[in-house]
């Protein structure tokens, strides 16, 4: 398994928000529902993404990133929480807000019915000449979290760098009513967002994370390849420099250099990533858990966990449910 796909395995989308959305201008939408992530399809005609900034105290203070224009075919991808507005004109006043949970309000003087459902899985005005198909997923796991943290905060993929085969059974699949369907297009979302996130990081401009680079190295790839495969195991630097065929500090010199951690700090991290979706998405126990994740016990694993989390394992489990 490959470390992206590795990451986006744990958190899946589950009953993700998916909709086509249509506008007449003027329109203009402010996204605040802070979902971890949400890619959007340019079908009909040209939309601005506006981003408006950190919407965390942490990041207050930071410049939000630059507006971009998305047109037919363009894929762009939105990373949370942060706010942003989505528009036919780059000013255009916002006459509707997408809240959490999906929750939306016209503001402005929107007329009535203008941003509201009016089909299966269709949104905004009907027979709008602009048309987008949105994906948003609405939870974030913590093996997600450390794929999120790499992206900017938008990113923007043109079709002219990336035709993104999956748009026309997007497209036709959002609007059927069959059994599973829900299922179907989750799916579909997963796939749409890895080979987005792959063409993405092969990109000049992507400034892809270390561990992504560190892949192609003849060393450190394949021994990030080992820890995402088998985190149960017994790892020591010595191990996994016996299995790179290179010295315990050549390794850790190396592996530290390109992924800008050591190995063993890495592995505990994978592991209690990993730790963490099983105690939100499983009924295992927390003995159960630990085994699978490289721990001996539940109280090693309980302690590891608390103190890069800050809560123990059931108090994770209990919280997520």
């Amino acid at each position: 398994m490959d470390v992206l796909a590795g990451l986006l395995e744990g958190p899946r989308a589950r009953g993700a928000f998916m909709i086509r959305a249509c506008f007449e201008p003027p329109w203009a939408v402010r996204i605040a529902d802070e979902a971890p992530v949400s890619v959007m399809i340019m079908v009909k005609g040209d939309a601005w993404i506006v981003p408006e900034g950190p919407a965390t105290e942490a990041g207050r203070g930071a410049a939000p990133a630059a507006p971009q224009l998305i047109r037919p075919g363009d894929v762009a991808i939105a990373r949370g929480p942060d706010h942003y507005r989505v528009a036919g004109e780059r000013d255009t006043a916002p006459l509707a807000e997408i809240g959490p949970g999906q929750a939306c309000a016209p503001l402005n003087g929107a007329p009535d019915g203008h941003y509201a459902a009016f089909g299966l899985r269709e949104w905004g005005q009907p027979d709008g000449p602009v048309q987008m198909l949105i994906g948003t997923y609405q939870m974030q796991g913590e093996i997600t979290a450390r794929l999120l943290d790499a992206l900017p905060p938008l990113l923007v993929l043109p079709t002219e760098v990336w035709d993104c085969p999956l748009t026309p059974f997007l497209a036709e699949e959002i609007g059927k009513d069959e059994p599973g369907q829900d299922v179907v297009l989750d799916r579909l979302l997963d796939l749409l967002l890895i080979a987005a996130l792959r063409a993405w990081f092969s990109r000049p401009e992507a400034a892809a994370p270390a561990w992504y680079r560190a892949l192609a190295d003849p060393v450190v790839g394949p021994v990030l390849r080992r820890l995402q495969d088998d985190p149960a195991h017994a790892w020591t630097v010595a191990s996994l420099a016996a299995e790179a065929g290179v010295s315990r500090a050549a390794l850790a010199r190396r592996f530290t250099e390109l992924v800008g951690e050591p190995p063993m700090t890495y592995l505990t991290g994978w592991r209690l990533a990993l730790a963490a979706d099983l105690l939100r998405d499983s009924e295992q126990t927390i003995a159960a858990i630990a085994r699978k994740v490289g721990y001996g016990s539940a109280f090693a694993l309980s302690s590891a966990f608390k103190r890069v989390y800050g809560v123990s394992p059931q108090e994770h489990r209990t919280g997520a449910a």
